[in-house]
């Protein structure tokens, strides 16, 4: 598995896949950084490190389907378009252990992506210099959920770029996930908890509670129904995935 880690890194060198990564991520900080620094500057109670725990959280429902999309598509397309997946196929690696290393390459891209957020995280609460420490219970959580999330949707996208040559189904399923991702919290429970990109939201450490007289942030609790629900979705997508992949004729 080792080596077949190796190849794929050595495959994806020359795709530019860190660069596109770190310009959303750029954008999504931009964007993060302007919407804290306004809602600081209209009430100085929202200066604390749940503010930015939250709108990083809410960002990622947009911004983290769209790039698992785009990053998926960019690692399984070069076998469509190179024929090399069927090279591949001919020799006697299983396809199983192909697609596990491909989904490990994905994610371990993704990951680092989400260290780059937490950095930001304890960058901006430094900068804005919030009260306090940092909350490192916050911080695991907000980077386990977001792992958690993302493992079931990067899933989700390699069976379909590995199904579907054409890519653009690829990255119109990950702009659809990134639209219920931004729009989760306008929907019930009971129908935000059927979409896995809603579960940026539902993971978060910190959720956003209105009220008659002001609106505050608030540390939510852990929901084990959520963690397992996301677990579940994981393992469906992946071995229904691989199952089906495996048996595709190519």
């Amino acid at each position: 598995m080792i080596k077949l880690l190796g190849l794929e890194y050595y495959k994806i060198r020359r795709k530019k896949i860190g660069i596109m990564m770190i310009l959303f991520l750029i954008i999504e900080m931009l964007w993060a950084f302007m919407s804290i620094s306004r809602s600081i500057a209209s009430n100085p109670d929202h200066a604390v490190w749940e503010s930015v725990f939250f709108s990083i959280s809410s960002m990622n429902g947009l911004f983290m389907p769209i790039m698992s999309a785009v990053v998926v598509s960019r690692i399984c397309d070069m076998e469509h378009k190179g024929s090399t997946w069927k090279m591949l196929a001919a020799t006697n690696v299983g396809r199983g252990r192909l697609y596990a290393a491909k989904y490990i390459c994905t994610n371990s891209l993704i990951l680092f992506g989400i260290g780059v957020q937490a950095l930001f995280i304890i960058v901006i609460g430094l900068t804005k210099d919030f009260s306090g420490t940092l909350p490192s219970d916050l911080l695991f959580r907000f980077v386990g959920g977001t792992l958690l999330t993302t493992l079931a949707v990067t899933a989700l996208q390699q069976w379909i770029s590995f199904a579907i040559k054409n890519q653009a189904f690829a990255l119109c399923l990950g702009m659809l996930g990134g639209f219920i991702g931004m729009t989760a919290g306008l929907f019930p429970a009971a129908i935000r908890h059927l979409f896995i990109w809603s579960y940026y939201l539902d993971l978060s450490p910190v959720t956003y509670l209105y009220t008659e007289s002001a609106s505050v942030y608030i540390v939510q609790p852990e929901s084990v129904g959520i963690v397992l629900g996301s677990l579940i979705m994981t393992v469906l997508f992946y071995f229904a995935g691989n199952f089906h992949v495996s048996r595709q004729e190519i």
